[in-house]
């Protein structure tokens, strides 16, 4: 069994080595991703976190959802991902922290949502996780749950197959939430998209 060091240390090395041509890889992402920030329901002066903001592509909308009297914070376990996002401009439209998901060096209930993408599948132990993003969020803010593309898709870029274990799964997805302090409200899985949106529970 691998220690949780050994998964960060997998996720460090793995997004390391590809931080430099993260956004060339990916350069039409921008308005899917500005979409998925949309369906938080961020309003003006709302605090947000961008857990595994990896190259900061979600903070400019983010920024522009919770404007200039919000609070956008960037976190990720990875220093290139965040050297790559302040290269792309990314500081100015939050702080960036280089910080784990599992142990944020937040306040509880200080935040009224957060936005994830990519993150569920490198998550060491995904209950105890998407616990410690709850207990940073205030009752009924919100958490989305995002990738550009969907899991089909994505297995298929990656050339393998979906399985029955997957944690994206509606099915696995539910009660993963509902056992670390969410409720699971809207679920999309398209090729284009993956958007799962969750309410935090008092």
């Amino acid at each position: 069994m691998r220690c949780m060091s050994d998964d960060h240390t997998h996720v460090q090395e793995f997004f390391g080595a590809r931080a430099a041509d993260w956004d060339a890889r990916f350069p039409d992402d921008g308005p899917v991703y500005a979409a998925a920030v949309a369906e938080l329901g961020l309003r003006e002066g709302d605090r947000v976190l961008d857990a595994g903001c990896g190259t900061g592509r979600a903070l400019p909308p983010l920024r522009d959802a919770v404007g200039p009297s919000g609070v956008v914070l960037g976190a990720d376990l990875t220093r290139a991902m965040l050297e790559a996002a302040v290269r792309a401009g990314g500081d100015r439209d939050g702080q960036l922290l280089l910080a784990d998901v599992a142990r944020l060096p937040l306040r509880s209930e200080s935040l009224d949502a957060v936005f994830a993408a990519g993150l569920v599948a490198h998550l060491p132990n995904p209950s105890e996780n998407l616990r410690e993003l709850a207990r940073v969020v205030r009752p009924d803010g919100t958490l989305a749950l995002f990738h550009p593309i969907g899991r089909a898709a994505l297995a298929a870029r990656q050339g393998r197959r979906i399985t029955p274990d997957d944690l994206r799964a509606e099915g696995n997805l539910r009660p993963l939430l509902s056992g670390s302090g969410w409720r699971l409200t809207s679920y999309v899985d398209e090729d284009s998209r993956f958007l799962a949106l969750a309410v935090r529970l008092p």
